[in-house]
């Protein structure tokens, strides 16, 4: 901050553009105009506005600025944390209702998409180096795992970033766009109650990823003590986790028919875990929905290519990438708290449960 003669707050924080139009006796809106370069302002206002600048100390926000201005054209998608899985990305349909919920909210903006992926440590400051020569205006993330460096590290550098999924480290100053997961997967446990189902299970993802252990949680939650989970609370329902794949699916579902044989009702995680329990009890001759539920997550296109067409949980990711992309473009220059967006899953009833 300015030592000489600012006409900032006093607090000892930073000037912001309040500060400056305040200074010259303008609005918010003409100081924006004038840091950013736009020449439809009366010169006058102008002078006044820059000497505002001078004597404030006020110091634009470049990063975000560059978003205002549109320097590159293009933003990057980041898909990071895949690993050996990248190609997996290609093939699970969540990635590409992201993908496709990107390219809509930005063509109307006249901005392109620049697909990266951050696999390694190396690939991790390739990123940052491309975002930090300008070769994109700034980075829509979407990681696979939650000790992921890169969210970190986009902070650090300043870069401007905005996250599918809340951050895992508390106090990262990232805008982030994100689902109730816990209410989703409490849906999905008052309808299975709701259908007679008692003898209740759960398949899980990753340990590491928030979203699977919210959902997880949520249906526990929901149970009480009304899931009875082979003779225990609903709390206690029982859970295999799995990788959000329909071989994970699979292998969880072997598992819980081996310790869970009279099982009635199953929730996974993600539509792709369902749909492997689905192939599984059919191998073992129990009927969907007669004789077990099932019940999804995401209402990908998964859902609708599983016979019979699973119940889930949609989570409306394309919408939530739109949110993505006006969070990082329409940004103020001067905004410095993080924006978190959660958005509500919706139970879309099918035929498997």
């Amino acid at each position: 901050m300015n030592s000489g003669g600012s006409t900032g707050s006093g607090t000892g924080t930073a000037p912001t553009l309040e500060d400056v139009a305040r200074a010259a006796g303008v609005s918010r809106a003409t100081v924006s105009r004038v840091v950013n370069g736009v020449r439809n302002v009366d010169p006058a206002i102008a002078e006044a506005v820059r000497r505002a600048v001078v004597a404030t100390g006020y110091v634009p926000n470049r990063a975000a600025r560059s978003l205002v201005t549109r320097r590159s054209g293009a933003v990057a998608l980041v898909v990071s944390g895949a690993g050996s899985e990248t190609a997996q990305v290609f093939q699970d349909p969540f990635f590409g209702r992201v993908v496709g919920g990107v390219v809509r909210a930005l063509r109307p903006r006249g901005v392109h998409p620049v697909l990266l992926f951050a696999d390694s440590a190396q690939d991790r400051n390739e990123v940052l180096d491309h975002l930090g020569r300008g070769g994109a205006d700034g980075a829509l993330l979407v990681t696979t795992h939650g000790d992921d460096p890169l969210p970190a590290m986009l902070a650090a550098a300043g870069i401007p970033a905005v996250l599918f999924a809340r951050p895992a480290t508390a106090g990262l100053a990232l805008d982030s766009v994100d689902l109730r997961h816990g209410e989703g997967g409490a849906l999905a446990a008052r309808h299975l109650v709701a259908r007679g189902r008692t003898r209740l299970a759960a398949i899980g993802g990753p340990v590491d990823v928030a979203a699977s252990r919210e959902r997880v949680a949520g249906f526990r939650a929901a149970l009480g003590g009304r899931g009875d989970g082979g003779g225990r609370g609903g709390g206690d329902v029982r859970v295999v986790q799995a990788d959000f794949t329909v071989e994970g699916g699979e292998h969880a579902m072997r598992r819980l028919l081996a310790e869970q044989p009279d099982l009635d009702g199953v929730f996974a995680a993600n539509d792709l875990m369902a749909l492997g329990a689905c192939l599984v009890l059919r191998e073992h001759g129990r009927r969907i929905p007669q004789d077990v539920a099932v019940i999804g997550f995401d209402d990908s296109s998964a859902a609708t290519a599983s016979r019979p067409r699973l119940t889930t949980v949609r989570q409306p990711v394309e919408d939530m990438a739109a949110e993505m992309v006006r969070l990082l473009l329409d940004r103020a220059p001067d905004r410095t708290e993080p924006e978190v967006v959660l958005f509500d899953g919706e139970l879309v009833i099918r035929d498997s449960a």
